[in-house]
């Protein structure tokens, strides 16, 4: 069992405090959903995990499976097993889905001292668009060139099914999709779900929770986890919204 641990996180950016003392650990074999109002840090800490230049750590700990998450690079971070999933995947003019992810694959196999297997990698790869219901000739096209919402997003989960990694973010993987969309993006996570995968799923809405169960969810809000569940918290704030968090946890 692997652990990514976050302890008394407080970050910044441009003198602003955003995060406040944020706890939270997370496992491999672990669902976790993070919940919370637009602005209060949700997407700050997904940033602040991966390593954005533009947030600074004021303060606490990220350690992942003992590491020091914080003195690492953002590559280190990539190959010691963290995932990002963005809100707004970008385009990467000249570079093709095929080439990017064999150069992705043939950098995180290094690091366990293994080397790429071309054949093998390609069949994995048709199989992993076939899955997901990708037009296989997306492996020829530039990075998310072109690519509608959808598309970019399942391109993000094609990266996830390559690289397998420890431990993925997914920040509001689902804003902007359509139910088929959403159903296939969700099987993808699905897909990795097992004793050496765990996972952060940011989220304002219930729906993609209906397809990914979570083990945990937690409620972020003024920049702290300000309370731990189930799915019962889920179908408070769907009842409710965030107006009874406001009143229990305000300032």
């Amino acid at each position: 069992m692997k652990t990514l641990r976050i302890e008394g996180l407080t970050a910044e950016i441009e003198g602003k405090p955003i995060l406040k003392g944020v706890d939270l650990e997370i496992k491999t074999g672990e669902i976790h959903a993070l919940m919370g109002p637009n602005g209060h840090g949700k997407s700050t800490l997904a940033n602040i995990l991966m390593g954005h230049p533009k947030y600074t750590v004021t303060g606490g700990k990220i350690l992942l499976d003992g590491q020091d998450l914080l003195e690492m690079d953002v590559p280190d971070r990539s190959k010691a097993g963290l995932f990002l999933a963005f809100q707004y995947p970008v385009e990467i003019p000249g570079v093709t889905v095929g080439k990017f992810l064999k150069r992705a694959a043939e950098i995180h196999m290094a690091v366990r001292g293994e080397k790429l297997n071309v054949t093998k990698f390609i069949k994995q790869a048709r199989e992993d668009m076939s899955f997901l219901e990708m037009d296989q000739q997306f492996i020829n096209r530039y990075l998310n060139e072109g690519f509608s919402g959808g598309e970019k997003k399942r391109m993000e989960i094609l990266q996830l099914l390559t690289l397998k990694p420890r431990f993925a973010l997914f920040d509001e993987t689902d804003s902007g999709l359509d139910i088929d969309a959403l159903k296939v993006v969700s099987k993808g996570i699905n897909r990795l779900r097992g004793d050496d995968f765990g996972a952060l799923i940011i989220t304002h809405y219930q729906r993609i929770l209906n397809y990914i169960q979570p083990d945990f969810v937690h409620i972020l809000y003024q920049g702290r986890v300000v309370t731990t569940g189930g799915s019962e918290l889920v179908t408070a704030l769907e009842e409710k919204g965030y107006d009874w968090v406001k009143e229990k946890y305000g300032a």
